[in-house]
């Protein structure tokens, strides 16, 4: 795709800079991989501090305009590759001085922003909603899923108790006429919300996270992304996740969780593993999140979760424990349209 808009016409705002700087410490130098580089704010960041090399990765034709900036700065310290992060193992070598990799996930302010791409519920535009190097569109999806997957979709990446319901809504208005603009989803959404409680967010919220999710395959990436990242980083090299909603949170914190010095005991009745194959020291078990300043002055930045672990010397190994929890999500962003 092709980028629609100007890119100076959109205010970027890296989420939790001053943490990230905190944790990463790059006024030491080393080698970083910003997997979502999106605006370039991290990016931008790091590359302040000399003896540093950022390599970036990121999907939207958008965020490659935006790269050749920083390309044109640094031609000797900046990497971009447009792809998306779960292949850096294909990209990157492995004797690098990798201090650390960083994932900001969900949508950047210029995606959000772009009325052209349709994943606004307040704009009319096409329902697009792909953030590059896709296999299917909103549209697709809509007008073409059976409803039942459609609801299931909707019930569980979008965590929309009514999903069901918005589904058999969907399947109806669509047989007399394709739902083409994101406005004309919402307000299809917005009837079967109507007469309900009052919602602090826009009632299309939920089923637009869902569609998005299953349009760019969220989870699936994400998945394959953290597996890919713990292969490459070195002992004592850092995974920085910073997650906007509650699915996104809850596959982090259990990857943490499961391969790191706070994974749990599969049982009470069984004796502690001692010999568990921990692939992460966690410094903290709860996330960190925006400061009160930070979310008045970007309040997108208000749901974000920043959890992190440093990698140890121990092989990686394939964690399947990992997968299967998370078998269902996978299993739904399959389907080809």
């Amino acid at each position: 795709m092709n980028a629609t808009m100007p890119l100076e016409s959109v205010k970027h705002y890296p989420v939790m800079l001053n943490q990230i700087l905190s944790i990463l410490s790059p006024q030491h130098g080393g080698t970083f991989i910003d997997c979502t580089f999106g605006g370039g704010g991290y990016s931008k960041a790091i590359l302040k501090y000399p003896n540093t090399r950022v390599i970036a990765f990121d999907r939207d034709a958008l965020a490659e305009e935006k790269a050749k900036i920083l390309l044109n700065k640094f031609p000797r310290r900046f990497n971009f590759f447009k792809d998306k992060f779960s292949n850096i193992n294909k990209a990157i070598k492995s004797n690098l001085d990798l201090k650390a990799i960083i994932f900001d996930l969900g949508l950047s302010s210029h995606q959000l922003e772009d009325k052209k791409r349709g994943f606004s519920f307040q704009s009319n535009s096409f329902l697009n909603m792909e953030m590059g190097i896709n296999e299917r569109s909103a549209y697709n999806v809509i007008n073409t899923l059976d409803k039942q997957y459609l609801g299931n979709i909707i019930k569980l990446l979008g965590e929309e108790k009514d999903g069901k319901i918005i589904a058999n809504k969907i399947a109806k208005y669509r047989s007399t006429k394709k739902i083409s603009s994101s406005q004309e989803l919402a307000s299809i959404i917005k009837r079967v919300k109507e007469g309900k409680k009052k919602y602090k967010k826009n009632p299309a919220t939920k089923t637009f996270q869902a569609i998005r999710i299953f349009v760019n395959k969220e989870l699936t990436e994400l998945i394959s992304g953290l597996i890919e990242a713990t292969k490459l980083l070195p002992a004592g090299g850092i995974l920085i996740v910073i997650s906007f909603h509650s699915l996104e949170d809850k596959i982090v914190k259990s990857f943490f969780n499961l391969y790191s010095n706070f994974k749990k005991n599969p049982s009470r009745y069984l004796p502690i593993n001692k010999e568990a194959k921990n692939l992460f020291k966690l410094l903290l078990k709860k996330p960190l999140i925006p400061t009160l300043d930070e979310v008045e002055k970007n309040i997108r930045s208000r749901s974000a979760k920043l959890r992190y672990g440093i990698r140890n010397e121990k092989s990686f190994f394939l964690p399947e424990e990992f997968k299967k929890k998370f078998e269902t999500y996978l299993k739904l962003e399959e389907i080809i349209l």
